[in-house]
């Protein structure tokens, strides 16, 4: 088969398409065909050589895929030869196969196609485990998200509005908030231009937010704790912002709030598998349903993965970029 491999950590330049052995379905695996698969921040670290993939996991870069099942493993009885799938990874995305294991696997949604079906993993487990499982946001309570044009924000303000919240985004254009607002959103902050937290307290009658989810880390902790308000969950899954920051403990106490971390690669297969079966049980019928809906930027053809890479780098998309395997 065909994979992009990474020779040497470098720019966009470094993703190579090349010939690589098949992988095979081991116990409790499935083998799939892929489709298509979506980039994510975290691949363009792998390509930096800042973000090695998980030990036993494929070398490949690729959090997420849609596809075909073409071959069932060892142990494997739910899932058959020929079922249309999306797919949790570690790792191995970006090739024309990838071995799956088997509580990782979705069935596409119905009425979606498959190659869409590769914006949704990565997202929807992203933002569910973190948004719902962990900080446990609720109908009425008022909900930030950083980026909220990305593909983790496009799909978290869908959710969020779909159980009743109320949706504060920022964003650094007209543009990317004019989106968030068809979308759903009902707090627009141009970060570039205002101040979050005072905009949001405005917004809120000077309460806060009852849940935020950051991808920034250091550069918004300070910040991310005034905006919050009382009770408050913030729920950080990124770096963007540094690594090391100060955090006001007294504010927090004062505030009785919850700070939580997370990543989602790393986490052990039964930890994955239960993300999965939740998401499956709770976000599968909106999508079904048409209420959620994964937003596409654009399909590249995966041998060109180096400008996916670059449209992601420069920020100038909104919701996910996927790449399709060619023929």
């Amino acid at each position: 088969m065909h994979a992009i491999t990474i020779p040497e950590p470098g720019g966009p330049e470094a993703l190579v398409w090349d010939e690589v052995p098949d992988p095979e379905a081991g116990e409790g695996e499935v083998l799939v065909d892929v489709v298509a698969t979506a980039v994510n921040r975290a691949d363009l670290l792998q390509r930096q050589g800042f973000y090695d993939p998980p030990p036993g996991s494929s070398r490949h870069p690729g959090l997420e895929c849609s596809g075909r099942i073409a071959a069932v493993g060892p142990g494997v009885s739910v899932w058959a030869v020929g079922d249309e799938v999306c797919a949790l990874l570690s790792g191995g995305g970006y090739a024309e196969k990838v071995a799956v294991p088997a509580g990782q696997l979705l069935p596409v949604p119905e009425g979606l196609s498959v190659d869409r079906a590769a914006a949704l993993p990565e997202v929807v487990c992203t933002v569910w485990s973190n948004v719902f499982m962990i900080a446990h946001l609720r109908p009425g309570e008022t909900f930030l998200v950083h980026g909220g044009s990305s593909g983790i924000g496009t799909m978290a303000i869908q959710l969020a509005k779909a159980v009743g919240a109320k949706v504060a985004v920022t964003a650094g254009t007209a543009e990317k908030l004019e989106r968030c607002a068809e979308l759903g959103a009902d707090i627009l902050i141009n970060y570039r231009e205002q101040d979050f937290v005072a905009e949001l307290r405005e917004a809120t009658d000077g309460k806060g937010a009852d849940v935020i989810l950051d991808n920034m880390g250091a550069k918004y902790l300070d910040r991310n704790v005034q905006a919050l308000a009382v009770n408050g969950r913030l729920a950080i899954i990124g770096m963007q912002g540094g690594v090391k920051g100060e955090l006001n403990i007294g504010a927090l106490l004062a505030k009785r709030a919850a700070i939580s971390a997370t990543t989602l690669r790393a986490r052990p297969l039964e930890e994955k598998a239960a993300i999965v079966a939740a998401v499956r049980e709770h976000v599968w019928p909106l999508v079904s349903g048409g209420h959620v809906r994964p937003v596409v930027h654009r399909e590249i053809p995966m041998p060109d993965a180096a400008e996916a890479h670059r449209i992601v780098e420069d920020s100038s998309h909104v919701g996910k970029v996927l790449l399709v395997k060619p023929g």
